[in-house]
């Protein structure tokens, strides 16, 4: 009897570790976009990547929710890093084998720094992410397919790129309950 219950016990114990170990590394974030009106510029930022106080101190306003990415890394996902141009004032999302590390700083991006894991190929509930580029700035901004595209090339934005897949925002999907 107690050889039973001891083996009922490690076989029980196995398998919550091993269910608590699988849901951290499918850890979801939120990731949203913030403007600056000042600067005229907006920046990608994950959630826990800067608090929403220092976001306001800093003058950005108008929080918007784009995706929901990884927080830790897993198969058939990329990370995804954020550069800040000083002389353009511009915040860019980059993927790691996007640009290498020497022609971001060409570029004149600076302060690297990790944000989020994103999926390299469509799966369910999933959305493609572009990166478009206002010329007369150099200003890039992220916006998954299902943003409003009409908006930024009223504003001048162009040269659509394709970067990687996210989740969807959709408000009736059970994987933001989740959150």
């Amino acid at each position: 009897m107690k050889r039973t219950f001891v083996v009922v016990t490690t076989v029980l114990a196995s398998v919550l570790f091993a269910n608590k170990t699988i849901a951290q590394n499918d850890e979801l974030i939120r990731v949203y976009r913030w403007y600056n009106p000042e600067d005229h510029e907006y920046v990608t930022v994950a959630d826990g990547e800067y608090q929403e106080g220092q976001m306001l101190n800093w003058k950005w306003k108008d929080k918007t929710m784009l995706f929901t990415a990884y927080r830790n890394a897993g198969p058939g996902r990329v990370a995804i890093y954020g550069w800040w141009n000083p002389v353009t004032k511009d915040h860019a999302s980059i993927c790691e084998d996007e640009y290498t590390d020497d022609q971001m700083l060409k570029m004149g991006y600076t302060q690297k720094h990790f944000q989020f894991y994103a999926l390299t190929r469509r799966g369910p509930n999933a959305v493609a992410v572009y990166r478009w580029r206002v010329a007369k700035n150099n200003d890039w901004v992220t916006i998954p397919d299902e943003g409003d595209t009409d908006a930024y090339l009223k504003k001048g934005y162009r040269h659509k790129t394709f970067q990687f897949f996210a989740i969807a925002r959709s408000t009736d999907a059970k994987i933001y309950n989740q959150l």
